[in-house]
């Protein structure tokens, strides 16, 4: 009979499963109904100032500080910012020069809540290219993609067909991690998807690999699931006409709150492993 998992290992797991959904910070030891907690009785006013005198509650709280207001660019119409960001990424010559423009592009607002841009890592000349959907609390605060339990476990998928991050390069479509990692929205996707798109250009990979659903839906126009196109070697064209083979996966957190579906992840790598070995 399988023994049952102690407390310990439950209670891991549930930390895991928060860690995951963008928990990172507990504001108490034990949690509170505060719907059920009494409401606070209204502060009295306080006694007329005399005139010519501003009147104030000795009570009153001091002024809440100014939240920081985005830039226009940020601001403007996401038609607007994305256009821009064609055409600033565009002039990049090189992954560096790209880099460099998108650190200081303010079109997109989650530049403003995010610590750092989590651009790439790997190795930029590396026949295969991987890209996932958004960085996390790790990647944010290392400022590179896949630095956390997915990045182990991508790391360890890598491992079993001979590669690593010296022979890989890494990306995401949105390179700043959104509040809580909630999912980019279709605006932000649609600011961030030019620079992206002329980072694989530059990166001229062989091979790209898409890391979940919305990393094979914008770069590939797909609208099916990923559970429905993983596996599939299809064709991601750029913009100056050269096609790439590219193969939809599923990714690597995914795979951490299923695991009985790695098997299918472990079947897309191999199948890219087979294609790397029949093109050298």
């Amino acid at each position: 009979m399988q023994d049952l998992p102690s407390d310990r290992d439950a209670l891991k797991a549930l930390l895991d499963f928060h860690v995951e959904a963008g928990v990172d910070l507990a504001l108490d030891e034990t949690p509170h109904n505060r719907f059920a907690e009494p409401k606070p009785e209204p502060a009295r006013s306080a006694s007329p100032a005399p005139q010519g005198q501003p009147s104030r509650s000795a009570s009153s709280p001091a002024a809440p500080a100014p939240s920081r207001a985005l830039p226009k660019a940020a601001a403007s119409a996401p038609d607007e910012v994305a256009l821009m960001a064609r055409e600033q990424a565009r002039h990049a010559q090189s992954l560096e020069e790209l880099e460099t423009i998108l650190a200081g592009f303010e079109g997109c607002a989650l530049k403003f809540s995010a610590k750092n841009l989590a651009f790439a890592d790997g190795n930029p000349e590396g026949r295969v290219m991987l890209v996932g959907e958004a960085p996390g609390a790790d990647e944010d605060r290392i400022g590179k993609p896949f630095m956390g339990r997915s990045g182990q476990l991508l790391d360890r998928m890598l491992a079993t067909i001979g590669l690593d991050r010296t022979q890989v390069y890494v990306a995401n479509i949105v390179p700043w991690r959104p509040p809580g990692n909630r999912t980019p929205t279709p605006q932000e996707i649609a600011i961030c998807k030019p620079f992206i798109a002329r980072q694989i250009e530059l990166a001229n990979p062989d091979f790209l690999l898409l890391l979940g659903g919305p990393a094979a839906q914008n770069l590939l126009g797909l609208k099916d699931g990923i559970l429905r196109t993983r596996g599939r070697w299809l064709t991601y064209k750029t913009e100056d006409g050269r096609e790439i083979r590219a193969l939809p996966t599923l990714h690597p957190a995914y795979l951490l709150r299923q695991p009985l579906q790695k098997r299918l992840g472990w079947r897309d790598f191999m199948a890219l492993r087979r294609a790397l070995d029949a093109k050298e």
